[in-house]
């Protein structure tokens, strides 16, 4: 690590004591916690001191922390436990306990080169709320729609929180962990309407079992030892 990094760290942590708390991350990378409340403050902090002077914000994240951490997932057919995602199969595995929702925003000084990453969780899980940024970088604008349209993230305050990447009439938000895997509805053209309509998904959801083509000699005890 280097000292300027360790210098950068320092800055951050004494100009925001108590409003921030750095977390795990690799050896050269910072990343930060901040309280949904303090966000714009702390983002306003990090542009403007000249010691910061972090200029542009790159991107903005929505993240779903359901089920984070579980290395198996429940299924009605396929086995008894369900599929294993994990090496420890039915362990925890570090499972997040918090809030479910939080935005991530990707931060760069193009002063002192360096990078910083900051996490804001929203505190309502049922309607998930963050303050918008664009009066601290204009390109937040996009960003937020995009985790509005993806996760359902509500911007206070943004100038025009519309969805951005999903048709006008999307149902629901398909980065969600709970999002249905083939959608809420689906399009196809109606001939007496002679348009384009969307219509209730009509596709039922199954678990996909993968099938296991035996036929490898590891597999036939009896054929071990032939050519």
């Amino acid at each position: 690590m280097s000292a300027h990094f360790t210098q950068l760290a320092s800055r951050i942590e004494a100009e925001l004591a108590g409003r921030v708390q750095r977390r795990p991350s690799l050896p050269c990378d910072l990343s930060y916690d901040v309280a949904a409340a303090d966000l714009v403050a702390v983002a306003t902090v990090l542009r403007d001191h000249a010691d910061l002077r972090f200029e542009l914000l790159i991107d903005v994240a929505g993240v779903d922390y359901m089920d984070y951490g579980r290395s198996e997932w429940r299924t009605q057919s396929a086995t008894s436990s369900g599929f294993g995602r994990g090496v420890n199969r039915g362990g925890s595995g570090g499972a997040h306990d918090g809030p479910r929702f939080a935005g991530l925003y990707q931060l760069l000084s193009v002063t002192h080169n360096e990078r910083l990453s900051l996490r804001a969780f929203c505190t309502d899980n049922q309607d998930p709320v963050l303050d918008t940024l664009t009066g601290v970088w204009a390109s937040a604008n996009w960003f937020e729609r995009e985790a509005f349209d993806l996760f359902g993230i509500v911007f206070n305050g943004h100038p025009d929180l519309r969805r951005i990447l999903t048709d006008y009439g999307f149902i629901g938000h398909p980065f969600r962990k709970d999002f249905p895997l083939v959608g809420n509805v689906e399009v196809k053209y109606d001939a007496e309407k002679q348009r384009v309509v969307y219509v209730p998904v009509e596709i039922t959801e199954r678990t996909l079992v993968p099938r296991v083509i035996r036929d490898d000699v590891r597999y036939a005890p009896e054929l071990k030892g032939r050519s």
